[in-house]
């Protein structure tokens, strides 16, 4: 937001009103005063003090947050303590608050990344919008979207920016109360390792000094801004089909789904046909978490009987055994590679159906 269109404003005020009024910014830091020489002068801890409040009576001062953000962006300052400062406040404030809106509508470049990648915008606008913006199209950029398991009072928000400062470059964007859009420009040639590293960073950080958990859903590097609304898609889908498939993960990038990708976009009708045909009726349901157990093991020593039982801490024969009565339950031999990769495919079709029930 230009400070300079907030002290034209404070300019216009200062003949009408009898009072010095003025605008910190989210640092407490005099952007704007009818007294020019109090520009640069910090308001300290008011707007911590103004999180959450309407408004702040302090050293003969009355405060006024407005600003869209979860932590004020900016606050009102008026001379006095009285009911006519507070009035002249809230004035200010409407004033500033419509004409902040206004100026972030139609130049500010964190509220056209929102709007592209919330497909707010027309494809056809988004050209000329990025052009007058001075956003390149030749620049590489990937969305990482950060779900918060459970609303705190820490702003994700600002340890976010914090974390990525660059505002020319990065930008942070607001979805919901416990999502937010880190929208990265990123080299040319970086590795999905690379950004894997960069989603850990985050969620360390929420963790080990804000007791915050988070995960991160990944999607892919794109060019231009155009395709920011496929690769915001992609993370949300990413964090959906870990909810299924990998839980125990926190970051999922949509480059590695893999078949799960594909299960999640099947119809429920479909994976219903497909278990149906695939295995006796009810033979599914009848193994129990033991057996489920040894076939995970199995698959991950991939169908090496002797490694298995190994790390079963069976004998070899009694994990023959367990395979002979999974076969005779299901008909496939999980020794057989093709029955191997079609009893894969059933369990977390079967994961995928109990998770969501009623998708289409």
């Amino acid at each position: 937001m230009s400070n300079r269109l907030f002290q034209g404003v404070i300019q216009q005020m200062k003949e009408t009103l009898d009072r010095v009024v003025g605008v910190i910014d989210e640092n407490g830091t005099v952007i704007a005063c009818s007294e020019l020489g109090r520009i640069g002068e910090v308001h300290e801890n008011v707007m911590t003090e103004l999180v959450g409040a309407p408004l702040l009576l302090r050293g003969g001062w009355t405060y006024k947050p407005f600003g869209s953000r979860p932590r004020p962006d900016y606050a009102i300052f008026v001379e006095g303590s009285d009911p006519v400062a507070a009035k002249y406040a809230g004035i200010l404030a409407v004033a500033l608050t419509s004409i902040k809106q206004y100026y972030d509508e139609r130049y500010d470049r964190g509220n056209f990344i929102k709007n592209v990648i919330l497909d707010n915008i027309l494809p056809g606008d988004i050209y000329l919008k990025a052009r007058e913006l001075h956003l390149s199209s030749e620049v590489l950029r990937v969305v990482l979207l950060i779900l918060v398991d459970e609303k705190n009072d820490v702003s994700v928000y600002d340890v976010v920016q914090n974390l990525f400062p660059d505002r020319q470059k990065d930008f942070i964007v607001n979805i919901s109360e416990n999502e937010i859009a880190l929208v990265k420009e990123v080299r040319q040639g970086i590795e999905t390792s690379d950004l894997d590293k960069l989603a850990h960073s985050v969620v360390d950080t929420l963790s080990s000094e804000f007791y915050t958990h988070a995960s991160v859903g990944i999607g892919t590097i794109v060019t231009g801004v155009k395709d920011l609304a496929r690769s915001f898609k992609e993370a949300q889908v990413a964090l959906e089909v870990g909810k299924v498939f990998d839980i125990e993960k926190n970051i999922i990038s949509y480059d590695n789904l893999g078949i799960a990708r594909l299960i999640y976009q099947l119809p429920t009708t479909l994976c219903e046909m497909f278990l149906s045909e695939v295995f006796k009726k009810g033979s599914i349901d009848s193994l129990d978490q033991e057996t489920l157990f040894t076939i995970q093991r199995f698959f991950e020593n991939n169908l090496n009987v002797s490694e298995t039982s190994r790390k079963l801490f069976v004998h070899r024969n009694t994990l023959v055994y367990r395979l002979e009565k999974i076969k005779k339950l299901t008909g496939l031999d999980l020794r057989e590679f093709d029955h191997a990769i079609i009893f894969k495919v059933a369990l977390m079709v079967k994961k995928y159906l109990v998770t969501n029930p009623d998708r289409f």
